[in-house]
């Protein structure tokens, strides 16, 4: 090999350790061979930059009316509807796990153009809340999902006009009658996922003249009208029966925008700024990370979960590595936290 090529077989190692001396080129190898600390578990362990605990999980969770209910998710294999005594259940073996956050999502007996059981003191959320601080009392982190689209009969994230448009000052209004109903039933974090403009300033406002200053609020601050929604849509049975909700959530194209609701969400009072979906946009975790003080959540979402599960049921991939290394990339990306359906499987495994 010629001096010339050589050189170049080797520039990415002098930027990194500095100019070759001669001997290192005519040699062929570099003084430095970063290899070497990867030798043995033990030392791979020891120089590991990024870490993943049970700590930086919360668990996504399905609660349905009824009792002894627990139907699995067709599309989400291992995910299930819950009735609130089984969700009770579920929550100890999360518990057991050493997973201390789930976030609840309602699927309501009935739903209306108000979205009355999102609001109401027997909303099926507010009554799984109390029965969780009933038995469970404070082990758990309860998060509440805060939206209105389950709750709808039109399947949309708000009230909807005569001309079929979705008000936004009179939904967030909703929102943070929710967020209050929610807090009162035990929450310990709201989660407005909706992406309505100004409602995490209601929703603070709203919260503060109600005594509940001490309730975090974890910001859905940028939420994309995204394809990898699909399953989730059939959990919660919160499908929108016409058109779609381009007009209220992030266009997949915009990165600058997503910092802006970011920033907006800041002044308004959130507590904790996340990304949705996770996967697919790494780089606007890693912009969060770089201009926010605040910690940073990561929906990790149904698709990018059913997607691994399905390529693994199949065997064209090693399921449990690829949602290693998919959560791990999430959280190198900046997220503090992560919401995944992979939650008890990552546990087990950390």
């Amino acid at each position: 090999m010629n001096l010339f090529r050589l050189e170049r077989v080797l520039s990415n190692q002098a930027i990194f350790s500095g100019p070759l001396k001669r001997d290192e080129m005519e040699s062929g190898f570099p003084s430095r061979r970063l290899r070497r600390l990867r030798m043995s578990p033990m030392l791979r362990e020891m120089i590991c930059e990024t870490r993943l605990s049970c700590s930086n999980l919360i668990y996504p969770l399905f609660v349905c009316p009824g009792n002894g209910i627990r139907h699995e998710v067709p599309s989400m294999p291992g995910i299930f509807n819950l009735s609130v005594d089984k969700l009770v259940e579920e929550c100890r073996e999360v518990l057991d796990l050493g997973i201390q956050a789930v976030i609840l999502f309602g699927i309501p007996e009935k739903k209306d153009d108000q979205a009355s059981e999102a609001w109401s003191e027997d909303g099926i959320v507010q009554g799984a809340l109390l029965a969780l601080k009933e038995k469970l009392g404070g082990q758990l982190v309860l998060v509440a999902d805060t939206c209105l689209c389950g709750y709808m009969d039109h399947g949309h994230c708000g009230i909807i006009d005569s001309r079929g448009k979705l008000e936004n000052d009179p939904t967030a209004e909703l929102l943070a009658r929710t967020a209050v109903s929610q807090a009162r039933a035990g929450a310990d974090i709201i989660a407005p996922s909706d992406m309505m403009d100004g409602r995490i300033g209601i929703i603070r406002r709203r919260l503060d003249e109600n005594g509940l200053i001490d309730i975090p609020i974890m910001s859905y601050a940028a939420k994309f009208s995204s394809a990898f929604y699909g399953p989730f849509r059939e959990a919660a049975q919160s499908k929108p029966k016409s058109g779609d909700r381009r007009t209220h959530q992030l266009d997949p194209a915009n990165r600058r925008e997503a910092l802006e609701e970011a920033r907006l969400d800041v002044e308004e009072g959130a507590d904790i700024l996340m990304v949705k979906p996770a996967m697919a946009y790494l780089d606007i975790i890693a912009d969060f990370r770089k201009n926010f003080a605040l910690p940073i959540a990561a929906y990790h979402v149904s698709g990018e979960y059913s997607m691994i599960q399905a390529a693994a049921a199949k065997g064209w991939i090693d399921g449990e590595s690829v949602m290693m290394e998919a959560t791990l990339g999430i959280r190198r990306a900046g997220a503090d936290l992560i919401l995944t359906y992979f939650a008890k499987d990552l546990a087990r495994r950390l």
